[in-house]
């Protein structure tokens, strides 16, 4: 595999409870990485030498939080996202009570995008240049210096909405740079034989967040005032910070020949082309990205006219979405390293079938129970193809290929316009019947032609 002549950069193992060591890796040839000595001690009792879970046991489910230091990234990125999730909600409502219209709510509810789009393979290099604990802790200070800002324009009566969006920029500027770092950490946390399921567990906990933030942060709202949410969003962002900061430094990265960051972007788009596992992965996620999860911003479509509902019946229905991949998500981290390639197809198929039961049956009461497997079908799709992708990506090209993925994550409006067209076109449950269908054909051609996907451990 070409690696851009740069040397290959292991990682060393951090003092923890669950010891677990990644070293220097060498290329295999369907592109994962091949440890060039075992990790020391004993394996856990529910896994092979070779990595792969051997029974199903959920107490294995949450065997990556006895590592003291994933544990405290995992908690600062719930109590991260936690405040993020908060400031959706208090933006949203602060900005149409300021406003009175719908365009600029729209204008400032995407504008963390702009900069997300344009700056996160910008943010996936400097991953890889640079010592990724101090991004993170950069990323989650300047969130709560943000939030502290507006907390205190609120306060002072100076707040206009021009300021909303750009705080909306500025966190779209956080997530470009500390995502990829956050994720590109965890290996180097855990090592090898635990990224899939520390993975999926910060996939459950962020989960975890979309269920309960927002309801807090609608109470908190209506009692305390939208500043008193952005204090306590504050306040959650220094948790996060001290959180991270308490985590060991992880060993240095392998010094390797600094070239101009341009060079490195381009260095790892041409990795990703040469990697046929990693393009198949990113190829399966960008179909989930683009004909499933679009789903979730057309409800309303749904709940008004099809189901002739109100706002309340929206958030049910986001909610059971949510509950989906936190079931999801522990499902998948109590199997372990099972049939994770076949796992992701039959996500592919769960999510088909759904969607093709909204578009067929019209019954508000149906649909509740249907989210539950529309999140169940992404999840798979997801959470496990980021986990995969890390384990088969040499070290010093983690931040780069996670950057792509939240790339792909940014490119999910875009998926939401045109399909938002159809609905005008030709209807609602049309629409969904069509994305239902291309989702079908994609992962049908997935199953019949990736044979080595489909064997994935």
């Amino acid at each position: 595999m070409h690696i851009d002549q740069e040397p290959v950069v292991g990682t060393d193992t951090l003092e923890d409870s669950d010891p677990a060591s990644a070293t220097v890796a060498a290329p295999r040839e369907d592109g994962a990485s091949i440890s060039s000595r075992p990790p020391p001690g004993p394996l856990p009792e529910t896994e092979s030498a070779a990595g792969g879970s051997t029974t199903s046991s959920w107490r294995q489910t949450f065997s990556s939080l006895g590592n003291r230091d994933f544990r405290l990234l995992w908690s600062g990125t719930l109590f991260m996202m936690g405040g993020f999730q908060m400031g959706m909600i208090a933006q949203g409502f602060l900005v149409y009570e300021i406003t009175g219209s719908a365009k600029i709510l729209g204008l400032v509810s995407a504008g963390w995008a702009v900069p997300m789009l344009s700056l996160t393979l910008f943010g996936g290099a400097m991953a890889d240049r640079l010592e990724r604990k101090p991004i993170i802790q950069v990323g989650q200070a300047v969130s709560a210096i943000v939030s502290l800002a507006i907390a205190i324009a609120i306060s002072t009566g100076v707040l206009e909405w021009p300021h909303l969006l750009v705080a909306s920029m500025f966190n779209g500027v956080m997530f470009a740079f500390a995502g990829p770092a956050r994720q590109a950490i965890i290996p180097q946390i855990v090592g090898q034989e635990r990224i899939s399921n520390a993975i999926v567990l910060n996939s459950a906990g962020m989960s975890t967040m979309s269920l309960v933030a927002p309801a807090i942060a609608g109470v908190l709202y209506a009692t305390i005032g939208p500043e008193g949410v952005y204090y306590v969003m504050v306040g959650m962002g220094v948790i996060a910070v001290s959180l991270t900061t308490a985590i060991h430094k992880p060993a240095k990265m392998a010094k390797r020949v600094q070239s101009a960051i341009i060079k490195d972007i381009k260095a790892g788009l041409s990795y990703v082309g040469q990697n046929q596992m990693i393009l198949v992965l990113l190829g399966v996620m960008l179909a989930t990205v683009v004909l499933s999860m679009p789903f979730q911003s057309l409800l309303p479509v749904f709940v008004v006219d099809v189901y002739g509902r109100e706002s309340e019946a929206f958030g049910l229905l986001v909610s059971m979405i949510g509950l989906g991949s936190l079931l999801g998500s522990l499902g998948i981290a109590a199997i372990g390293n099972w049939h994770r390639g076949s796992l992701v197809i039959l996500g592919g198929f769960i999510a088909s079938l759904a969607l093709a039961l909204v578009a067929l049956i019209p019954i508000y009461t149906v649909a509740v129970g249907l989210m539950v497997l529309i999140g169940l079908g992404n999840i798979a799709p997801m959470a496990l193809i980021t986990a995969l992708i890390l384990e088969r990506a040499d070290e010093h090209y983690r931040g780069r290929m996670m950057s792509i993925i939240m790339l792909m994550w940014g490119l999910m409006p875009l998926g939401v316009m045109p399909l938002g067209a159809a609905i005008d076109a030709i209807g609602g449950r049309q629409t969904v019947g069509i994305m239902s269908a291309a989702l079908l054909v994609i992962f049908s051609l997935v199953l019949l032609t990736q044979r080595r996907l489909r064997e994935l451990h």
